[in-house]
């Protein structure tokens, strides 16, 4: 009997992905784009240049310093991967900027080295760990997976870290636990925004306790094979990929284990709008636009049906029963 190759539900057929050659030569994307608007042609005037001197430049430390992994097989997308530089050039990091396309510029002041990453709160091991010795001790793997903004952009990345599942089973939550509430960085000398004392700052983001031991909630500490330039959180940040891009947050210094709901850091700031849960979800508007389809970066003609829980449906519908 021939093998039937089950599609998982987030890949997507290929008739309905992007050619890889648009990913590829987005000058000639550009170009050809002419007749598409201004508007469009401005969202990624930035983003096109990104293949320029000063772009690759500012990888090639990070691309220099390679992390031992193995791939993990069982999570890939059929879309083609968002190409690195694109992905190293369009982010979404408050701290330094409420754009996307200069916060690559930004971070040249942001030092990642030396970075303490302190685990604490309703546990029976607390720990205080060097993020170096901390990826020693951690099995990393390569997951290919989906990310949705709330903003409906997408891209495909393939993230290098570990479960957060093996750090948690590590210092061993105590019974009364129920909620996981991570904080990143506060340097207002380097991250000039958290200068706004409008804002609460830092940074707070939070999961519940199932959540954050599912399979795949990643504690990610490499992208494209290296590790992470500051501008995609380094040296450690979230991936949820059933979630809005905003719940991964970035550079994180604490993670505690509590028994109360964290409020997190636009949940404070637009509680009607950001909602602790942010499950991608096609049916449930954003206040402001609709959450019914994605368009992927750095395509901004083309878009695609948004699935729930981002197609991870299989491995995490069971946690909202």
């Amino acid at each position: 009997m021939a093998n039937i190759k089950i599609p998982k539900g987030w890949e997507i057929p290929e008739n309905r992905v992007t050619p890889e050659s648009v990913y590829i030569n987005r000058r000639k994307f550009i170009k050809d784009l002419g007749i598409a608007g201004a508007g469009a042609i401005s969202l990624f005037g930035s983003t096109a240049c990104a293949q320029d001197s000063k772009a690759e430049k500012q990888l090639k430390p990070y691309r220099d310093q390679k992390l031992e992994h193995k791939k993990n097989e069982a999570f890939t997308v059929a879309r083609p991967q968002t190409e690195e530089i694109i992905a190293a050039t369009y982010n979404n990091f408050y701290e330094f900027s409420s754009g996307k396309t200069n916060v690559w510029k930004l971070v040249e002041r942001f030092k990642t080295r030396p970075w303490e990453v302190e685990i604490s709160g309703l546990v029976e091991n607390p720990m205080k760990i060097d993020i170096d010795d901390l990826i020693k001790q951690m099995p990393l793997e390569e997951r290919i997976y989906r990310f949705r903004c709330v903003e409906t952009w997408a891209m495909v990345v393939p993230w290098l870290g570990f479960p957060m599942k093996v750090l948690l089973d590590k210092v061993q939550p105590k019974d009364e636990a129920k909620y996981v509430r991570m904080t990143t960085f506060m340097d207002p000398d380097v991250a000039f925004q958290q200068n706004n004392n409008r804002l609460p700052w830092p940074y707070v983001e939070g999961l519940t306790l199932a959540e954050a031991m599912n399979d795949l909630t990643l504690l990610v500490v490499g992208v494209y094979g290296h590790i992470l330039p500051p501008q995609h959180g380094a040296p450690i940040r979230l991936i949820v990929p059933w979630k809005y891009g905003f719940k991964s947050i970035k550079s994180i210094v604490s993670i505690e284990l509590t028994d109360k709901k964290p409020r997190n850091f636009w949940n404070v700031i637009l509680p009607r709008e950001y909602g602790f849960e942010a499950n991608v979800n096609p049916n449930v508007p954003h206040p402001r636009w609709s959450q019914a389809k994605e368009w992927l970066i750095p395509r901004r003609d083309v878009s695609y049906p948004t699935r729930i829980y981002n197609g991870y449906g299989e491995f995490v519908a069971h946690l909202y029963k």
